[in-house]
């Protein structure tokens, strides 16, 4: 009888990918086996897109119990022919972004999620889980104790980036994926790791949940001030929040001593913190 899992070329290569869904199926054992490398016998995994379950075979013989949540009916019917009578595996059919993990997990539990996910939907994905940067009470937050995330390589950077990054990785993505967690690239995984392949590398990424916020006693304006410098980059910071609809600009920039022509893209978080309050006198 053909073993299923024994080559993931032919078995990926013999499945339709579809692109709408971003589908690129991890077929490189050493970075499965990095993967692996990150969970523990006594892990509860949640994962986020299974697909064919290359990786799914390997955690549920290496973990505690899995979880895992895909949205593609043809997967599902793999998944289910290859894992349905593995005891420790649940597989939910459901939109991740529609998926509450306290109606899977009891209280107090904590997960180590493992998620490979196309570009196009990561900020999703991570305000679902982590919630934004003034969401202390996060449901979902409050469940993880790490994420071990497949993105693709420009992504990594822009996560693991602060304002002292060279290029123009730093941004919103990069203060909503470090407001609450230490985030780290685990390593670089080659485009030839995946069946199809897809046009740029990729990286594994760690994301520790801290459950607490970078900033305590953060601004109410703070979220909206970054969606304004970042919403608009190539304007200086004056003209930035003046287009966003701040009052008193130059004012809060003064008290703040920030120039009026720096970018966002170089002030850390708890300088826009700083300003934010310095904005709250007027807005």
């Amino acid at each position: 009888m053909y073993n299923y899992y024994m080559d993931y070329f032919l078995a990926a290569k013999k499945f339709r990918a579809k692109k709408r869904l971003g589908q690129n199926f991890l077929i490189d054992e050493s970075v499965i086996d990095e993967i692996l490398s990150n969970v523990n016998a006594d892990d509860c995994v949640f994962e986020i897109g299974p697909g064919l379950g290359f990786v799914t075979k390997n955690l549920v013989e290496h973990a505690s119990s899995v979880v895992a949540v895909e949205i593609d009916k043809d997967a599902i019917e793999v998944l289910n022919k290859n894992l349905g009578h593995v005891k420790n595996f649940k597989l939910i059919e459901k939109d991740i972004l529609k998926v509450n993990l306290d109606e899977i997990y009891p209280k107090e539990q904590k997960i180590k999620v493992v998620a490979n996910i196309p570009y196009y939907i990561t900020s999703p994905i991570l305000v679902h889980l982590l919630g934004e940067i003034d969401d202390f009470n996060n449901s979902n937050r409050s469940y993880i104790d790490e994420i071990i995330l497949m993105v693709q390589w420009e992504v990594a950077k822009r996560l693991v980036a602060d304002e002292n990054a060279q290029n123009k990785e730093y941004g919103m993505l990069s203060i909503l994926a470090q407001h609450f967690c230490d985030v780290e690239i685990i390593r670089k995984v080659s485009k030839r790791s995946f069946y199809p392949s897809p046009k740029v590398d990729s990286a594994l990424v760690r994301i520790k949940n801290n459950n607490q916020a970078k900033i305590q006693n953060q601004s109410k304006l703070l979220k909206r001030v970054v969606k304004a410098v970042f919403g608009a980059r190539r304007k200086n910071i004056k003209n930035a929040l003046n287009q966003a609809g701040f009052l008193n600009v130059e004012h809060a920039l003064n008290k703040s001593m920030l120039d009026v022509n720096i970018r966002g893209e170089k002030l850390s978080v708890q300088t826009l913190d700083k300003l934010a309050h310095a904005l709250e006198e007027y807005n």
